[in-house]
């Protein structure tokens, strides 16, 4: 039992979800916590590891021969023992929602625009591509005209390819422009990307990690296991809104705009997190070698720089 209110509320919660997401956790405990540190650990281990989050070993064992049966893991025997990593193709995509996570700022922005228009794909892959393309940022202008104000063209053509659907895709780029934007693309804004939407989900992030932030700065003898199990809610949950967040440039958010506190806190509370959790993590996880290697280089990167917040 936690002796932090605030995590034992967040763990109740999770274990509260109908039907547990395990897999999604597993996700993301690969994508925050193992992959910085080679990215294959011992079975067992992983859980240990989760269990007390309130995920039993027969419902880990299972999550993980799913993910490996869609291609997000793969298995390595070393005797008896079985050891997972992210595939080739699930690091592909932990990196892309991940790299949103951790980033310090979103990239400057020029006026310029993506346009994608769909028109000449048939309807259920015009919906595929949409989804696609949304998850990856675009808003929707009209029912068959998707726009993006920054989008790496390799990503997307590549995206399109793997699709089927580039030679019917219209592509269009406009000339970078002044940045600031009219009260008519603000409002187009709110209802292409449903701003409000999000703008209330960020709010939600906020009221649910709060206490935690506040608990946190309370006890300055940390657990190591509660931190790791705090930082694995707390990525959990902050992935989430960005897979639905399309990171749209300063100049079109609102003024008053939630996710710009719910990332500064989620970046303060993981620097508290941090050390403890990393401990924790030494002390279970295993590799086919032994003890767990040292994170890499980037993993002290993420959020800016992994400084110790101030108290």
């Amino acid at each position: 039992m936690t002796s932090l209110a605030p995590l034992a509320s967040l763990i109740q919660r999770f274990q509260e979800q109908t039907p547990i997401r395990a897999s999604s956790l597993i996700v993301t405990v690969y994508g925050d916590a193992i992959e910085p540190h080679g990215g294959a650990v011992w079975l067992g281990s992983l859980i240990r590891l989760l269990e007390p989050v309130g995920i039993n070993q027969r419902l880990i064992r299972t999550s993980v021969f799913r993910l490996t049966q869609d291609g997000w893991l793969k298995a390595e025997k070393v005797g008896r023992r079985s050891y997972y990593s992210l595939t080739d193709g699930g690091r592909r995509r932990f990196e892309k929602a991940f790299k949103r996570i951790y980033s310090s700022s979103v990239p400057a922005w020029d006026g310029s625009w993506c346009l994608a228009v769909l028109s000449q794909l048939a309807a259920d892959k015009r919906k595929q591509v949409r989804e696609e393309l949304e998850w990856q940022g675009f808003g929707a202008l009209a029912p068959t005209v998707l726009a993006s104000p920054h989008c790496d063209r390799a990503d997307l053509i590549a995206t399109l390819q793997e699709l089927e659907a580039l030679d019917d895709t219209l592509l269009f780029e406009t000339t970078a422009q002044d940045v600031s934007a009219s009260r008519a693309l603000h409002l187009q804004v709110r209802e292409s990307w449903k701003i409000d939407d999000l703008g209330e989900r960020y709010r939600q992030f906020i009221q649910l990690f709060r206490p935690l932030w506040k608990a946190l700065r309370e006890h300055e003898q940390r657990d190591p296991q509660e931190c790791f199990l705090a930082r694995t809610l707390l990525i959990h949950e902050y992935r989430k809104l960005l897979l639905r967040d399309p990171q749209l440039p300063e100049e079109l958010l609102p003024g008053d705009w939630e996710g710009r506190a719910a990332r500064q806190l989620c970046r303060n509370i993981y620097r508290l997190l941090c050390v403890p959790a990393e401990r924790w993590l030494g002390r279970v996880l295993e590799t086919a070698d032994g003890p767990l290697p040292e994170a890499s280089e980037s993993f002290q990167q993420r959020f800016g720089g992994l400084a110790p917040a101030r108290e």
